[in-house]
């Protein structure tokens, strides 16, 4: 009978912290304060998403050593920043544009499930003692629901300062998925 495989003390320490990171960050996109404009209620969700994200990539640099990995954590840290310093500085003006109610409610039905598919697949993520590999398989799901909420968005009339934010978020997280997508095939995962 093979022996479980148990999980090093550095590992149980990053997946501890990756955990209170996911719990922050469906706490801070579920409970954000929603209004009658699909502009506002993106920015109000979307800055916790990225927060989160800047938080599970500072979480994995300790433990990815010098290979291209490291060099997507840090690139998601600064886009990331940028991003919602982006949406910061749009949110005023993007919060006077009201929805119609049609849209906003089909809006936020797609938004709802969208968001319990990337919380499900985050938090049932492969545990393992290979924190990269960990890293990525929690970070993609994460970035495909960025693509996934930005595209919502754009199928509605949004702000026109909201729009380039949001294919920037499309741009980005694709091709941060596409490269870590190649990275874990190259590792056999």
């Amino acid at each position: 009978m093979q022996e479980p495989c148990t999980l090093s003390c550095q590992t149980k320490q990053y997946l501890t912290r990756f955990y209170e990171i996911l719990d922050g960050m469906i706490c801070g996109m579920t409970g954000a304060e929603l209004t009658g404009s699909i502009s506002h209620n993106f920015i109000v969700q979307m800055i916790p998403h990225h927060r989160a994200a800047i938080e599970m990539s500072e979480n994995a640099l300790p433990h990815i050593g010098d290979c291209p990995l490291r060099r997507i954590a840090s690139n998601i840290i600064t886009a990331q920043t940028k991003s919602i310093a982006d949406m910061e500085s749009v949110l005023p003006c993007c919060a006077a544009l009201c929805s119609p109610a049609q849209d906003l409610a089909l809006y936020q039905r797609r938004m709802d499930l969208i968001y319990q598919t990337m919380f499900d697949r985050m938090g049932s993520a492969p545990e393992t003692d290979r924190i990269g590999i960990s890293f990525m398989r929690e970070m993609i799901p994460h970035h495909e629901g960025a693509v996934r909420m930005a595209e919502n968005a754009l199928k509605y009339g949004v702000c026109p300062e909201l729009v380039p934010i949001l294919c920037a978020i499309i741009t980005s997280q694709k091709r941060g998925v596409r490269e870590m997508q190649a990275l874990l095939a190259r590792c056999g995962c």
